[in-house]
């Protein structure tokens, strides 16, 4: 396009040169070039040569003179669309997107029909999902390229993601219909017609789309697909008899996918266990290696038959050795009925093995084969695992320690033993045991993985780091690189260690690590707005823009966030200082057997201070120079990516304002993690901090949506009436109606006594909501302080579970109660005789070590749930 300032012909062809230079990344050249036209005295001041000069510097990484530079030349020449496309590149390079996307519209003002602006404008639209302005820019560029495919391609996308869907197909029908030749096997056209089928079934249109299928069947190169789509779409239409043969030819392709067993029932209108069960039987015959058709059933069937379809089912899995055959079998122990059958057939299976070999004695009476030798081992596991699920954890240890006497060198043997202790609240006990099961085998990288996070867990975060490091890159430390392979369920233990340990730097350092790890994610998607609209993978790119949409309800990113807030609102409510006071102490009144004491504790401190100073210097030393060789393989690898802050434990645990720190890690839960009763939580302990009525009740009344009757929920309401008369002084007229009509609805007219009695009344059964109950009451009345700690201590032990437990001994112990030493002192005697496993009860642990691993049970526990669902999903896909 002409320049709103020329160049005369000799500069003119040095500054295409130029441009040229910079496209191929060869920015010295450039900078030779561009000295060349700025050295004539009547361009020195050229405004789009300053900006590409600045552009060029800008891929050498010297960010700050790009910026000179680019915003000389567009001071220079305000009119030039070159200037602003330069501007808005360079913001781009920074991350800076709404500001480069207004200096694109304000090039296109200069240069409206410029197809490389209005594609990059494109780009960062979709990028900041602004799919209106997307649609505008989409279809510019279908006006002025129509014969170009990419034109067609994203018009119709835009449409799509705005959710005009019959618009999307009349684009994409258009189109199809504009193609004169296509070659046989054109994958680029096939992935095209299936995105197109794929709207028309998103539009609920599924004549059209089993027509489209049918109609253009020859030119999909991907078979699979249309058999998946077309079963679907003739369920969908109720024509079942012609779905049937699809999912049965789709099985016979893979036995091993559960979506076509459950689809293919829906195929045959089969609901009823036992008709099930005898397509399984069939099924069985026909593939008798897929283990699908032998494990559905167990869902399915009760009582007697689900006895005997069990019963083949351990049997096989014992007799082969399957490693994971309790997980595979764990989601059934949430029907009691279930359980005690398979809890029978183990002890029948563990008797006969041990007296005569088989499985029953009807085997030993018939002169079967005996069982394997090494059938017995894989029952006692199985046992030793059944029981640590049902938490009774002296039955699991007399069979899991019997396994590893019988077979010493079996590793999952001590795996599971690791598990039990771990479950019975032992976590330094339990990452002995993964320490053992790794150095039998130091090249087993699962093994390694686990045995580092049960260090972890026992906040072993130096031991844990080590032992990663035998499977990271040489030359880095293993921190650094597990950090830079997004390593996230390492960095999150380490989050929640350093937490535990109050190492509040440290733990905050880990959550923003991951944060950043999610930007970047984001980030990445940038790359493949092109790519994908270039090899047509249409169908892949609106998942992949569907995933980036939620991509932070992700669960590592929960638990970071969650970790983050914590900690804020913990720093919030007790900010550490920058330097430690020097108490006035009256030394001349002090007897000199004090005075001694004191000038000894004041040496020590003084000399520790010394110590921490220098070692910091060094570490501040060593730490500049690993940022400095960090910056410059950065800007080696990728000169035009943005710089980010070092992440310093010191400065983090000191922010400026922590509220708002954590605001920043609750927003993304607030948006897409919003079915978690923790997210509104959270959100309350921040509100209430900030003293934001509205938001309070706001978040109290999300959380009473997911769960009317959780006890931390009952305990904001109780906390809200508490802070309600200061606050209400605050505020004006509108704002008073609005939270007096909401708190009717929440309250009515009661009192927080009143309150906190009925729940006392109607929860006596829970230990969790009478330990809330218990604390309002202390916190409204403190004379009622026994009456309160009576309340929760009194509560049947045998009914407590040890996270429970563990809350309860953590609150009476750090002051929730006041001072309760012989309330705490009996309550710690009779959890150990409840969880006499359980570290933080027993009375033989030294107090470090018992300092370290206070709050670690309570943690393990919470998990244990996550990490069961993840194992078993696991199980089901294999």
């Amino acid at each position: 396009m002409p320049s709103s300032d020329p160049l005369p012909p000799k500069e003119s062809a040095l500054f295409r040169k130029l441009m040229k230079c910079y496209e191929m990344k060869q920015y010295k050249n450039g900078l030779k070039l561009a000295k060349q036209i700025l050295s004539n005295p009547k361009y020195t001041e050229h405004g789009e040569t300053l900006a590409m000069k600045g552009l060029t510097l800008n891929g050498l990484g010297r960010r700050e003179e790009a910026y000179k530079y680019v915003r000389l030349g567009l001071r220079n020449d305000l009119r030039s669309h070159v200037c602003w496309h330069v501007y808005g590149l360079l913001q781009r390079s920074d991350k800076k997107y709404d500001e480069a996307i207004k200096c694109y519209r304000n090039a296109l003002k200069c240069e409206k029909d410029n197809l490389q602006i209005l594609k990059d404008l494109s780009l960062l639209q979709i990028q900041m999902r602004d799919l209106e302005g997307y649609k505008e820019t989409r279809h510019h560029l279908f006006k002025l390229r129509p014969s170009q495919h990419a034109s067609w391609i994203g018009f119709a996308m835009s449409y799509h993601l705005l959710g005009d869907l019959e618009m999307a197909n009349s684009i994409l029908e258009a189109f199809n219909q504009s193609q004169t030749s296509i070659e046989p096997n054109d994958y680029r056209h096939s992935e095209l017609l299936l995105y197109q089928n794929q709207i028309l079934v998103e539009a609920a249109n599924y004549q059209r789309a089993l027509e489209h299928l049918v109609k253009y069947e020859n030119q999909i190169v991907d078979k699979l697909a249309i058999q998946e789509t077309m079963g679907d779409l003739y369920i969908k239409l109720e024509q079942h008899s012609k779905a049937v043969p699809i999912f049965e030819g789709l099985i016979r392709r893979n036995p091993e996918n559960t979506f076509y067993y459950s689809q293919y029932f829906l195929a045959k209108e089969i609901s009823s266990p036992e008709d099930k069960l005898a397509v399984y039987k069939k099924f069985q015959e026909i593939y008798p290696r897929a283990m699908c058709p032998k494990r559905l059933p167990l869902d399915d069937v009760t009582g007697e038959v689900f006895r005997l379809v069990v019963d083949d089912y351990l049997r096989r899995g014992l007799r082969k050795g399957v490693p994971p055959l309790f997980v595979n079998v764990r989601s059934l122990h949430s029907d009691p009925g279930k359980t005690k059958i398979i809890e029978d057939l183990m002890l029948q299976y563990y008797e006969n093995l041990t007296r005569s070999g088989h499985f029953s004695r009807d085997d030993a009476d018939k002169n079967l084969p005996v069982e394997p030798a090494s059938a017995i081992v894989w029952t006692m596991l199985f046992l030793a695992q059944h029981y640590d699920y049902k938490r009774e954890t002296d039955k699991a240890l007399d069979y899991i320690n019997a396994a590893i006497e019988h077979t010493p060198t079996l590793i999952e043997l001590f795996i599971a033993k690791g598990r039990i202790y771990k479950h019975a609240g032992d976590p330094i006990e339990a990452y002995i045991w993964l320490d053992e099961a790794q150095s039998m085998d130091t090249a087993d990288r699962y093994i390694n993985s686990k045995c580092a996070k049960y260090m972890l867990r026992a906040n072993l975060v130096k031991e844990a780091e080590e032992i990663c490091g035998k499977f990271t890159r040489e030359g880095v430390s293993p921190m650094e690189n597990l950090n830079e392979m997004q390593c996230m369920w390492f960095q999150t233990e380490c989050a929640l260690a350093y937490q535990r340990m109050e190492r509040w730097g440290d733990a905050l350092k880990k959550c923003h690590e991951i944060d950043r790890h999610f930007s970047e994610i984001i980030e990445d998607q940038f790359d493949f707005h092109t790519y994908c609209m270039r090899k047509m993978t249409m169908r892949a790119y609106v998942g992949l823009l569907r995933l980036e949409d939620v991509l932070r309800c992700h669960p590592f990113y929960f638990k970071a966030a969650k970790c983050a807030i914590e900690v804020y609102i913990r720093l919030y409510d007790k900010p550490l200082k920058s330097e430690e006071r020097i108490e006035e102490i009256d030394t001349e009144n002090l007897p000199p057997s004090e005075l001694k004491k004191l000038r000894s504790k004041q040496r020590k401190a003084k000399k520790k201070a010394e110590l921490e100073s220098a070692q910091a210097a060094q570490a501040q030393i060593k730490r500049e120079q690993h940022q400095k060789s960090k910056q410059q393989a950065n800007q080696d690898a990728d000169p035009e990516a943005p710089q980010l802050d070092e992440l310093i434990p010191e400065k983090l645990e000191r922010p400026e304002d922590a509220l708002e720190k954590a605001i920043d890690f609750l927003k993304p839960l607030q948006q897409l993690a919003k079915d978690r009763i923790e997210t509104h939580l959270l959100a309350f302990e921040v509100y209430s901090r900030k003293n934001k009525i509205l938001l309070m009740i706001q978040s109290i009344k999300r959380a009473l949506a997911l769960d009317v009757e959780h006890p931390q929920v009952q305990r904001c309401i109780l906390r809200l009436i508490q802070v309600l008369p200061q606050l209400t002084n605050e505020l004006n007229a509108s704002v008073r109606v609005v939270v007096d009509k909401a708190l009717k609805g929440l309250i009515g007219t009661k009192s927080a006594q009143q309150l906190n009695n009925e729940l006392i009344d109607k929860f006596g059964f829970s230990v969790k909501h009478l330990y809330e109950c218990a604390r309002t009451m202390y916190e409204l009345d403190g004379k009622r302080q026994e009456e309160a700690i009576q309340l929760i201590i009194s509560f049947d032990v045998n009914k407590l579970e040890l996270e429970d437990a563990t809350k309860i001994y953590e609150s009476l112990r750090t002051g929730d109660f006041g001072k309760c030493e012989e309330a705490l002192k009996s309550y710690k005697e009779v959890c150990q005789k409840r969880f006499k496993y359980a570290r933080l009860f027993c009375d033989n642990v030294d107090n470090a070590t018992t300092a370290t691993a206070t709050t670690n049970a309570t943690t393990i526990i919470k998990e244990n749930a996550t990490e069961n669902h993840v194992e078993n999903q696991v199980s089901s896909d294999l």
